[in-house]
């Protein structure tokens, strides 16, 4: 049986300010989620905290490119150095974010070891890159971009560190509740990434859309695969706390369904959880419901 390692990387560097002079509340998700009780429901070994940088988008201007995108890219190698490190000794990280930009320490620290895949729960793909600004804006908050940056897109800073880009081939992403109709669905597809989305996964059933999908992420082809899961995959009607609430998504035994086939395969080496923002949760209610999604999928 694989130790689970419960590991904080409470980033906000990825994400815009919600309100001029505000950061960010999504660097407070790792200490909600350890509130409902997830190190003792997971039965986790303590594997502390990635403490990241300051956030201060200093003189950013748009068109600067990613801000914070030196600070994003030291962070990047310190969580993928941490990552690595559990995965070298066949531990199995839940990494609590933090914004999506975290995920590109896992996909650094799995490069590190070979050709891994990722299964990303997510509202949206993050694929924004300097080759798409007409359809998705320009470039600048690295939360919205990661999965752009991780399989070679966008400036070499954070797609190139170590001169490992791409971190994941296009080929070995698999998407999960991206809405019906989302706008990156044609360039995705041109790309060769599988996306699948929130009406397809209803009309199929989340639990064998899942298992179809993982069939491409066999070894010798790839040595396993990460699990990104962003809370905004969710409907806001039962998950309003994340910074851009989209209506049409996932019901929670949608995403619990999914999240379980994923997590429990033997080829998954790992999980992060981002976007979930206590300051958008005054009950905790939402909070509560991410945790028992979480703990419930390894049960």
């Amino acid at each position: 049986m694989r130790t689970i390692v419960l590991l904080d990387a409470p980033s906000n560097l990825g994400l815009r300010p919600p309100v001029p002079g505000a950061v960010p509340g999504v660097h407070k998700l790792a200490g909600a989620l350890r509130e409902q009780g997830l190190l003792a429901r997971l039965g986790a070994r303590e594997g502390g905290v990635v403490v990241p940088p300051r956030y201060d988008l200093g003189d950013w201007r748009e068109g600067d490119g990613v801000f914070h995108a030196r600070s994003l890219a030291a962070y990047t190698v310190v969580l993928a150095d941490r990552i690595e490190r559990h995965l070298r000794a066949g531990e199995f990280p839940v990494v609590l974010g933090g914004d999506c930009s975290i995920q590109l320490g896992a996909s650094l620290a799995m490069r590190r070891l070979g050709r891994f895949g990722l299964a990303a729960i997510d509202g949206s793909a993050d694929f924004r890159h300097p080759g798409n600004e007409e359809l998705n804006g320009p470039v600048g908050a690295a939360g919205g971009e990661e999965l752009a940056l991780a399989t070679g897109r966008g400036q070499a800073d954070l797609s190139d560190i170590e001169g490992r880009s791409p971190y994941l081939r296009d080929e070995d992403v698999r998407l999960f509740g991206l809405r019906d109709g989302d706008a990156d669905l044609p360039e995705l597809a041109a790309a060769g990434i599988m996306a699948v989305t929130v009406g397809q996964i209803r009309e199929a059933g989340a639990g064998p859309v899942a298992r179809v999908a993982l069939e491409g992420l066999r070894p010798p082809v790839t040595d396993g695969f990460w699990v990104h899961l962003d809370a905004d995959a969710l409907d806001p009607g039962v998950m309003p706390a994340v910074d851009s609430p989209e209506p049409g998504g996932l019901l929670p035994d949608e995403l619990g369904e999914l999240l379980a086939v994923l997590v429990k395969s033997p080829r998954c080496v790992g999980l992060n959880v981002t976007v979930y923002d206590p300051d958008r949760d005054p009950d905790a209610s939402a909070g509560a419901l991410l945790a028992d999604l979480v703990a419930g999928a390894f049960a």
